[in-house]
């Protein structure tokens, strides 16, 4: 429980952060240096290799090429979870699996159903779907020692199936048209990875070279390039060799987490969080993209998480984790619909380039989701630890 604790108070922190920087993109664009705040993120940074060259905005550069390393963060917690970790045996995986599944389908019910009747805004089916586990993680640690681990211990396996979810979302429904070439050349350098680990290849620095020139291929082939973070993560070996302290996954997890918390997610938020509140008027603020993003988030993450969860307990094929009640497993549920960070990354892909007035739209209910479903969950959550410890403690 030691580094699950260390964790914890790592990810809390980091969604303190992450707070801050939504907060101060909101209020630069909504400021006399609005303009400027945009500009930033237009300016062109471009890679040549070659014949190759990568040229985009810094906004481009931040979403594709920083989330790769927020990817491949994701990627090394996955394997490490699903071999050796919390989710290595069928019976600590099905309850916060098919709840998992449940926060996902229902979310996308609730958007689907609101914008039937708006052929380009069902693309942001998926926005609703995903959480933000640094947000949800901060609230929950507001109750300190009140919280039993099992319940942490959920919420966490949940979050690791959602972004379980999410790269399967990603793979499949953001790919542009292919270049069968570049998909080639991703595969050979797969299979490069592949060696370097049945070869028993230590170090980290071949692996990660080859990582790069994975995501490069991977960019242009069309699939998204973030899917090369979560390939390269499942080829860094996992076990550790006599005389070694900790494996190479464990040593790269631990190396790039800060940096993941404390650099690459807030400078996401940062850059994807501005939403101007100029013209706001309450015909936008109800309009179907807004409403389907924060009713996705705010009731049917929750309705998905505890249905599905209430159901595989009351069929006997789950147990509620140890020392937790109904209620408490129904506010985790409630602050589940904190999405911002991923159903942010989500709306981006789905409306960037081919509708950039709805990405507005969806920033807007992906603010108003995750803030609602933060502040009643913690409500909630209060209540159902209440009985244990009337005051509110705080655990950063």
């Amino acid at each position: 429980m030691g580094m699950v604790g260390r964790f914890l108070k790592l990810e809390s922190a980091s969604g303190i952060l992450l707070f801050i920087m939504a907060l101060l993109a909101l209020i630069l664009c909504n400021s006399p240096w609005a303009h400027g705040y945009q500009k930033i993120w237009q300016v062109h940074l471009a890679i040549n290799v070659g014949h190759y060259a990568i040229n985009g905005p810094l906004l481009f550069w931040v979403n594709e090429g920083l989330m790769a390393w927020f990817f491949l963060s994701v990627g090394l917690e996955l394997k490490y979870e699903f071999l050796e970790g919390h989710l290595a045996s069928l019976s600590q995986v099905m309850l916060p699996a098919v709840s998992a599944l449940g926060g996902m389908i229902v979310p996308s019910i609730v958007y689907c159903l609101i914008n039937y009747h708006h052929a380009a805004a069902l693309n942001g089916w998926a926005v609703p779907v995903a959480t933000d586990i640094a947000f949800a993680l901060g609230v929950l640690s507001l109750f300190g020692k009140r919280v039993p681990s099992g319940l942490k211990l959920f919420l966490m396996a949940l979050a690791i199936f959602d972004d379980v979810g999410a790269i399967i979302i990603i793979a499949i429904f953001h790919t542009d048209s292919l270049s069968y070439l570049s998909l080639g050349f991703a595969v050979l350098f797969i299979l490069t990875l592949q060696l370097l680990n049945m070869k028993g290849v230590r170090r980290l620095s071949p692996y990660l070279l080859v990582g790069v020139l994975l995501w490069f291929c991977v960019l242009k082939s069309g699939v998204h390039a973030t899917v090369a973070g979560v390939l390269l993560a499942f080829m860094i070996p996992l076990h550790k060799k006599e005389g070694e302290a900790v494996s190479p996954l464990k040593r790269l997890q631990v190396s790039l987490h800060p940096w993941i918390a404390f650099f690459v997610m807030p400078l996401f938020a940062f850059a994807n969080a501005g939403v101007s509140f100029s013209g706001l008027t309450t015909g936008v603020l109800m309009g179907s993209v807004v409403m389907g993003v924060a009713l996705g988030l705010l009731v049917g993450k929750q309705v998905g998480v505890f249905l599905f969860a209430w159901l595989m307990v009351r069929l006997k094929l789950a147990r509620l984790p140890k020392d937790t009640t109904w209620l408490a497993l129904y506010g985790v549920a409630i602050i589940c619909g904190i999405g911002f960070t991923m159903s942010l990354f989500l709306g981006t892909l789905a409306f960037e380039e081919a509708s950039p007035a709805l990405l507005v739209e969806v920033r807007l209910g992906v603010l108003m989701g995750s803030l609602l479903a933060g502040v009643i969950g913690a409500m909630v959550l209060q209540r159902a630890f209440s009985k244990k410890a009337p005051v509110l403690g705080v655990t950063i």
